[in-house]
């Protein structure tokens, strides 16, 4: 296991570098001027000059990339050019709405995706079995934005369940405010017992995280499916059945435990995809986490802000297949070998 863990170690801090490599040379091949940008409007050549110096614009460009690497190891992640605050106070400032967003996510495609691949594998020819291929097709082909657009025309604009945008009504700030402790909205109403924003933002979650989980619940309902109808097929399920055990022990039980393993991989993976994937949601729904952000920072071709999106986003992936490796060589020995 210490072996495993030190060679993700060891690998994770290459895939960091090539990262952050790739993307400081290549947003600076992008024919705009920073300098500009972070002024705005009419300048005059000594201010252009002075902001190059400021920002380090007027010095080689693998004397910035390494001065960029050295003050992000110290926690400077650079200023953006469009807000003109560090980027790394940014990040964290809308990072728990978005956290938040991928946990309910997560599990609902989780939840839905395990229960959906275990009907599907009871009655692989039935109706329900078909229905349920064709929906995990449908989430994982459709979309994420169009989804978002249909499921707001449906409960919000025909059934008026939901609400359309935000993730907590208008009103909430002034009649019942959050106080911030973790800086996790939700968690904190919940541990201050404020409950009517709680609900209030549970009610804002539903669609978002629904939208969002479209393509890891198609992944996971035909990962767990597929295993599910491999692992009923082994000889020692036959024997199980012919020494008189029910099915549902042998499915819960045997079958199960043993279908897990991959599916547990996919979830991780496509977790990490979904980092990058709540852009477009949280734009459609106007949430208030680092997908406006990153979108904003993409069109004025904010570099600063790039970057350290960019830096975010390979260290939740590198962190998330790191724990699924754990978690995959505790389920199965075999992977220790």
């Amino acid at each position: 296991m210490l072996r495993i863990i030190w060679k993700r170690i060891s690998s994770a801090f290459l895939v960091l570098f090539a990262a952050s490599f790739f993307t400081f040379f290549l947003s600076r091949i992008v024919p705009n001027d920073p300098a500009l940008a972070y002024i705005g409007g009419k300048t005059t050549a000594a201010d252009e000059q002075k902001v190059r110096t400021l920002l380090g614009l007027d010095q080689p460009l693998p004397i910035q990339y390494f001065k960029y690497l050295r003050d992000m190891l110290k926690g400077n992640w650079g200023y953006s050019l469009s807000t003109k605050q560090s980027v790394l106070s940014e990040i964290l400032h809308r990072l728990p709405a978005t956290l938040e967003l991928i946990f309910f996510a997560v599990g609902f495609a989780l939840l839905l995706g395990i229960i959906c691949g275990i009907i599907s594998a009871r009655k692989p020819k039935g109706f329900a079995s078909s229905f349920i291929r064709i929906s995990a097709i449908a989430g994982i082909s459709v979309p994420a934005f169009w989804l978002g657009l249909l499921l707001q025309l449906l409960f919000v604009g025909k059934l008026h369940i939901f609400p359309a945008t935000g993730e907590f009504d208008i009103d909430i700030k002034f009649t019942n405010p959050i106080h911030h402790i973790t800086g996790f909205p939700l968690f904190d109403s919940l541990i201050t017992g404020n409950f009517t924003a709680l609900t209030s933002g549970l009610k804002h979650m539903v669609l978002p995280a629904l939208t969002l989980s479209a393509y890891s619940f198609g992944l996971i309902a035909r990962m767990s499916r597929g295993n599910l109808l491999e692992v009923l097929g082994q000889e020692y399920i036959n024997v199980a059945r012919a020494n008189g055990i029910s099915e549902r022990l042998i499915l819960f039980k045997l079958a199960l435990k043993n279908a897990i393993p991959p599916v547990i991989t996919v979830t991780g993976l496509s977790t990490a995809y979904l980092i990058t994937g709540t852009f477009f949601v949280e734009q459609v729904y106007g949430w208030p986490g680092i997908g406006g952000f990153a979108a904003n920072s993409l069109i004025s071709v904010d570099y600063p802000a790039i970057m350290g999106i960019t830096i975010l986003g390979a260290v939740g992936y590198l962190l998330i297949n790191f724990l699924v490796d754990i978690i995959y060589a505790k389920l199965d020995p075999r992977v220790k070998l």
